[in-house]
Parts: structure tokens; sequence; C-alpha cells
């Protein structure tokens, strides 16, 4: 069974957790965390600093140790807000690489909210209703409104605890003036949320994140202390709103030691709750909510269960992640203006081909999602201008948020569907310099695939052509079954295509009737 590590560059703090699949489920093997305040520097300069390029390089040298010690067999690395935010973030990017040999991926706000409902409808008990995500970090807060285990909507804010930290609270203890000013940024960014996302009566408000445990713990104990008790609170429990609000209150007119004091909250958190608190308070309150309750899961664990569905096609989660992207990458063609009466059978000649031509293409598994994603994307460029439209294909697609594709999966499917004019791909094109240099090739013969798909199509919505491929030594026949209006045109594209394909597949590619 594969082992899976999952890391997450916070703007806080870097996580790493490793996880074996036993029965086709998660096993938790190893959790590690360490506060390296990446984002400080970034929220204060634009920059990452070096000392936090160093304090987070050596965390995920501690984190590779332990990668190597339990076999793992696939990584992925993300970093969130401060990486989204920093110049020099392309500095940071080749250092961890030069310095591990890994990839890092940096997401966006809405990517980053998907994966974090992933984690947590897979593992959180109670999430098959209507229900509210709350997942507060370093840079931004992610909100999303959850419903059958389906994303309604998600939205990022920039209101994570260091970001707010470094820009309105440089004293301490913070002038009232400070505090009011954060304050009021807070409920502007709330109202921008409230008006995508307006979750009426939810039936649970889930919040993680440091910030939400320590909030948690330090409402518990408040609780214990007071001899009451709320409902489960505690680690993993319930904080009621009214505790959270005047929690804020209270630790607003602290010093840093006092605030250390303050049970459940420990020295490192409390340089940074002040403002995660103030977050919480007006959170709950502008959205008229109960309270919350914490879990532990988050990105980490929403990583790890998007690498099993890809992966493992018996696991629980992977039919419903092969539905949300298949919809992700519907909704993204709609909104750039693409009918998908015509889209469709384009896509299905070009998964057809991708199939019956397997021992000639000699494609990844993976390719065959992307083709089809390529296919149903390929006109997108449209929306901006008909005139060189590919290019402009190329530029959405690989801009786009597609969910369940990284980065570099989404510049492939951009750039397979980039070369459908009179341009061939070449190595040094701006659309393959993103693209590990091994997929070169592999990206070339997906364009090949993707053209003969749609030289079956020539505007045929009501009138979609039969083909059977048959692959032979030295030659492929396309045999084509006319349909009513005959398969003239589509006969003249694919013999137009022969020369391409003979170039890649060094095989005479015949179109017939059959």
């Amino acid at each position: 069974m594969p082992t899976f590590a999952a890391i997450d560059i916070g703007s806080n703090s870097c996580r790493l957790k490793i996880a074996k699949v036993v029965a086709h489920q998660l096993r938790t093997l190893h959790e590690d965390r360490e506060v390296t305040r990446l984002g400080a520097s970034v929220f204060a300069s634009g920059l990452v600093s070096p000392e936090a390029m160093a304090a987070t390089l050596r965390a995920l040298k501690r984190f590779q140790r332990a990668v190597q010690s339990h076999g793992v067999d696939q990584i992925r690395v993300v970093a969130t807000s401060a990486m989204r935010d920093a110049r020099n973030a392309a500095a940071f990017h080749a250092w961890v690489k030069a310095e591990t040999g890994w990839n890092m991926e940096v997401i966006s706000g809405l990517e980053e909210g998907r994966l974090i409902h992933r984690g947590i409808v897979s593992g959180e008990p109670g999430t098959g209703g209507k229900v509210l995500l709350i997942d507060l970090g370093g840079g931004s807060c992610e909100i999303t409104l959850s419903e059958h285990k389906r994303i309604k909507d998600t939205i990022s804010v920039p209101l994570g605890a260091v970001r707010l930290t470094e820009e309105f609270l440089s004293v301490d203890p913070a002038p009232p003036e400070d505090l009011a000013r954060m304050r009021r940024l807070i409920a502007r960014e709330l109202r921008r949320a409230h008006r995508r996302i307006q979750p009426g009566s939810v039936q649970l408000v889930i919040a993680t994140s440091g910030t939400a445990a320590a909030l948690s713990e330090a409402c518990a104990a408040a609780l214990a202390k007071s001899g009451k008790s709320s409902r489960n609170a505690g680690a993993g429990g319930f904080a009621p709103a009214a505790m959270v609000r005047k929690l804020a209150k209270k630790i607003s007119r602290m010093t840093l030691p006092e605030r250390e004091a303050v049970p459940g909250i420990g020295p490192r958190r409390s340089e940074i709750i002040i403002a995660g608190a103030q977050v919480f308070a007006e959170l709950l309150e502008s959205f008229s909510l109960e309270g919350f309750r914490y879990s532990p899961l988050g990105l980490r664990d929403g990583i790890l269960v998007q690498m099993l569905a890809a992966q493992d096609h018996r696991a629980a989660a992977h039919s419903q992640f092969e539905i949300e992207r298949w919809e992700s990458v519907v909704a993204t063609a709609q909104r750039y203006g693409v009918d998908m009466r015509y889209a469709e059978p384009v896509r299905a000649h070009a998964v057809q081909l991708f199939r019956e031509l397997k021992p000639l293409h000699r494609l990844p598994p993976d390719y065959e999602d992307w083709l089809a994603a390529a296919a149903v994307l390929r006109d997108t460029g449209k929306f901006i201008n008909h005139q060189g439209h590919h290019r402009h294909t190329q530029y959405i697609v690989s801009m786009s948020e597609l969910y369940g594709y990284t980065q570099v999966q989404r510049t492939i499917v951009s750039a397979i569907a980039r070369y459908l004019g009179k341009s061939r791909p070449q190595p040094d094109d701006r659309a393959l310099r993103n693209i590990p240099p091994d997929e070169h090739k592999h990206v070339e013969r997906a364009v090949v695939l993707l053209r003969l798909a749609v030289a079956l199509n020539q505007d045929r919505a009501s009138d979609v052509l039969d083909v059977v491929a048959r692959v032979y030594p030295k030659r492929v026949y396309l045999e084509l079954q006319p349909g009513r209006t005959g398969a003239e045109l589509e006969l003249w594209s694919l013999r137009k295509e022969a020369d391409y394909f003979r170039e890649v597949f060094e095989r005479e590619l015949f179109a017939t009737l059959a």
C-alpha cells in the first residue's frame, strides 16, 4: 500500500502529515509542526526575509528526514497566503528545490478552501448536512458553505492572524485606535464575504487552525474554572460565540506575558491571538452564529484525501473527487462561453482515440483526463478574441481555478489546448516553460490526439460521426461511418493532419469511409 505525505507551508507555521493507505483508507503515521512566521516579513514589506526562509528550510529538512524514514511514495508540498503575496516567492521556491528536491506549489485561496473542505468532510462526523467551515490561518481566512458534503460557495479573505498583527498591532498592548482600525477592516472584509456566503440556519460550524484551537481550549478552561459546562467544550469541543467575544475583548487589553498565562493560549500563539480572536468574534456575530466546534483536520488532510482519491479508484473519495473535478472543468468552459453541445463530441472522440491508440501513444493514464479537459476548454480563448484564440486559451486555462488540478497539471492541459492551429510545440515555447522537460513529448502526442478529435467534429452537434481506429505496425487507419450529410469535410481535415501525425508517431495515417 502506498504512503503519502502532505506539507503545508503556511504564513504562521509549517505542518507535515504522513499517512499510509490501508484498506482504501488513510491511516496517519506521523505528524509534525513548526512555527516559522514566514508571513510576518511578507505582510510588512512584501518580501520573505532571509531569516524566515532559513527557519522554514530548517523545518522542511526535518520533515524530509521523516519522509525518508517512512518510505513515502508520493509527496505534495503546498504554500499558501504568504507565498501568494511575496514578491520574492520564486527565490524561495528555488531554494526549497535546491535544498530538498521538492517542488513547492503555491495554491490560490479558493483551492486552499476546497482542500480544507475535503479534509474536514472526509474525517469529521456530522458534516453531511449544512455546515459552515472557517479556517483562519496566518495570512488569510477561508470561509466555506457546505451542504451534503458538497461546496455551495467558498471565499478567501485577507484576515490572517499574522497579517493583521503585522499591520495593526505593532505596539503591545495594542492602543485602542489601532484595535478600532483593525476591527473596521475586519468588518469590511466580512461584509464582502457575507455577500457571497449566506449560511442561514446551518446545522454545524467547524473551525480549524491554531487560533481556533487556542480559543476552544481557552473557553473550555474558563468554563471549567467557573464550574460550568458547554457542549463538549475543550480541545475539539464547542466555543460559544458569547465567550469568544468576551475573551477577544479581555485579551485585547493584556500585555504579551499576561496573554501567555491564559490557559489554552500559550507563548507562541499569544503573539497573534488578539487579531485571530477579533476575527472570530466579528465573524460569529456578523453571521449570527452560536459558536464553533474546533477540528484538528485541515489543509494537510485535504491534500492527502485528494492524493488517495486520484490514485485509488476503490477509495470512497474517488468518485466524488472525479465528479467535482469534472464539474469544475465544465463550469470554467461555460463561464467563457463554450457551447457544450459542440465541446462534448470532441471530448468523446478524444477519449476514444486515447483508448484505442494506446499501443501507439503510450501516454500515462492521467493524460486521458487532461486530454478530455483540454477538449472541453479548447475554445475558451474566443471569449477574449477569435483571432489568436489558441494563445488566449492557453492563458485562461493555466490561470483558471480548476479544482483537483495542480498548477503543473493545469499548465499541461493548457498546452494541449494551445496547439490546435498552425503552430507546433517547441521546447522553448512559453506554453511549455513551466512543464517538466520529460513531459514535453507526452504533451506533443496528446496534442496530436486532440487535433484528430477536432478534425472529426466540424460543427456536428447533431450529426456526430462514428469512428473506429485500427493500429498496424507501419500505419493507422481511422474508419468513419458517414453521417446524414456525409463525411467529406472530416476526411479532408484528417488528411491535413497526416504529416504531423507521421512526424510525431512515425506511422502513416489513413482516413477512410467504413
